[in-house]
């Protein structure tokens, strides 16, 4: 089975966002996970061919490559895996889709639900939105560092934390049972990706950050 990695890049397809720019940013600083992430109108002539743009970049510096939502995407370019919301598959449906040795992301915002997506098949969960982020609209509240804490110590598997997370708030879940965190606005609003992603890096390993 593919890596599940320790920072999700989480791709920025927002007007004025150079996306792949920051993805290979990313990845040149370290970045280990990409997940891309569509927009809602996409075709799917330009889905897969962004999707195979960033695998292709993922392969280059040998980094795991997810596809959020579009598994028919994710199995046309090869990926090693795919992520589902609430509004997606099923995890167990996903999970027959992509097959037993790929990667099955899933979201989950507390205990419960994240034992069900795991006892269905996810290999990693995303937990949150921990803090407030503009990145997505229509999210729920956010949980906090203690409600993906609650997650993360009731599953087996990786919690990746998501929402609002930058450098100076990865101090406040590198503690917990966190396994890794994924971020969208961090690095793709940066004005230098590959430094940003390289102080959110430092920031995991226990190194002081400025600010």
């Amino acid at each position: 089975m593919p890596h599940i990695g320790r920072l999700h890049l989480i791709t920025d397809t927002r007007p004025g966002r150079d996306a792949l720019a920051v993805v290979a940013a990313g990845l040149a600083a370290g970045a280990d996970t990409v997940q891309v992430r569509l927009p809602d109108d996409a075709t799917d002539r330009f889905a897969y061919e962004f999707a195979a743009r960033v695998l292709g970049l993922c392969r280059e510096y040998g980094a795991t490559c997810l596809v959020n939502d579009r598994l028919d995407v994710a199995l046309a370019v090869g990926a090693d895996g795919g992520h589902v919301g609430a509004d997606d598959l099923p995890v167990a449906a996903a999970r027959r889709v992509l097959g037993p040795r790929a990667l099955v992301g899933a979201t989950a915002r507390e205990p419960h639900a994240a034992r069900q997506a795991v006892a269905d098949g996810a290999s990693y969960l995303g937990v949150g939105p921990v803090f407030a982020t503009a990145t997505k609209a229509d999210l729920p509240e956010p949980i906090g560092p203690a409600g993906v804490a609650a997650v993360a110590e009731a599953v087996p598997v990786p919690v990746i934390a998501i929402g609002g997370i930058t450098a100076q708030r990865v101090p406040l879940l590198r503690d917990t049972w966190v396994y890794g965190i994924a971020v969208v606005g961090a690095v793709s609003e940066a004005a230098d990706p590959c430094a940003a992603t390289l102080e959110l890096l430092a920031a995991w390993s226990g190194v002081a950050v400025s600010g």
